[in-house]
């Protein structure tokens, strides 16, 4: 019996395996491995090398972010295909894991994992496989049984997170975070999400988009994307400090290295300091002024790329220039 999605709809029904269609090249079978419909020809290139398996258990309880479509079944002269046709795969299709970041469902990592704990469902046929092509143009895809829609309206906007608040889009706690400020764009359907993260304790600039592409890509270290940050810190911090960190400091996790230093302003025993690092963990400014003796009092983000921060107020947003976005996109090589 189909299980019902989140919305009420009838969930994904999983195949019986060793099912054939087709007869010749275009043979397909359903079950643990997927065959492109594309004669002589495989869709699948290696999953990016190297990388660890996404977690099952995750993808069971992760949120999903997609907006469902208002009309679940199109018409016959859509391109629906029942659930008895299976999923279609191309040769030079787009990854679903990529057409499911671009909807907003997750990040890349995130849809990997929905795909392995079986939510994701093309053409009326489960996909667990990692790095199965389609065309996100003829392909009728579903999450929890509610189809997604590829939405093309792109959003960025800038964040001034304030100080005490969540990076996150809903908190279980019932703390202030970044979804309430976006709560009406989100009511009137818009799909956005953070770009990285931000501690409670530190304020500044957030990014928030639908792109999950360039999401994806800024918050890789692979990009090195830089951050520039405005610390406040305890004791007269030497310019000789710039030397240090540059050359590198050990920490619990590994290893971080600076790729700007500045000392700003000394005051009544602290110091300002502005430091760029392209750097995303968690605390990391704040664990890295700890190690070389100068704690953190307050901590502002202002800058991403080239995207300032600016004189925006706490709490307010603002819609990103085309300078601004072709700025981005060009940092992560889109």
């Amino acid at each position: 019996m189909a299980s019902a999605g989140r919305d009420g709809t009838p969930g994904p029904r999983r195949k019986k395996q060793a099912r054939t269609q087709g007869t010749g090249k275009n043979t397909r079978k359903t079950g643990d491995k997927a065959n492109p419909r594309v004669a002589g020809t495989s869709s699948k290139k290696p999953h990016r090398k190297g990388s660890s398996k996404p977690d099952v258990s995750s993808g069971k309880v992760r949120l999903n972010n997609a907006k469902p479509a208002r009309h679940q079944r199109p018409d016959s002269d859509t391109g629906w295909r029942d659930d008895e046709s299976g999923a279609t795969y191309v040769a030079d299709g787009v990854r679903l894991q990529k057409v499911l970041a671009a909807a907003g469902v997750a990040s890349r990592r995130g849809a990997e994992e929905l795909i392995a704990a079986g939510r994701v469902e093309v053409d009326g046929e489960i996909v667990t496989e990692q790095g199965l092509r389609i065309d996100p143009d003829t392909a009728i895809i579903r999450v929890d049984g509610a189809r997604v829609v590829i939405d093309e309206d792109k959003q960025y906007l800038a964040l001034n997170k304030p100080k005490g608040w969540q990076s996150t889009m809903a908190d279980d706690q019932g703390r202030p975070c970044v979804g309430d400020i976006v709560a009406e764009r989100v009511m009137a359907g818009q799909r956005l999400f953070h770009v990285g993260r931000l501690d409670a304790d530190t304020e500044g600039l957030l990014l928030l988009t639908n792109d999950g592409e360039l999401a994806h890509r800024l918050m890789h270290p692979s990009y090195e994307v830089p951050k520039t940050y405005l610390a406040t810190v305890r004791g007269e911090v030497p310019r000789s400090l710039g030397r240090t960190l540059r050359a590198g400091i050990e920490l619990e996790d590994g290893p971080v290295v600076v790729d700007g230093f500045t000392p700003v302003e000394v005051h009544e025993g602290q110091s300002l300091v502005r430091i760029v690092l392209h750097e995303g963990r968690n605390r990391i400014v704040r664990r890295l002024m700890e190690e070389v003796g100068f704690p953190v009092t307050g901590l502002v983000r202002t800058h991403i790329g080239t995207v300032a921060l600016g004189d925006q107020r706490p709490g307010s947003l603002r819609v990103l220039n085309k300078n601004e976005i072709g700025a981005l996109y060009k940092a992560v090589n889109l």
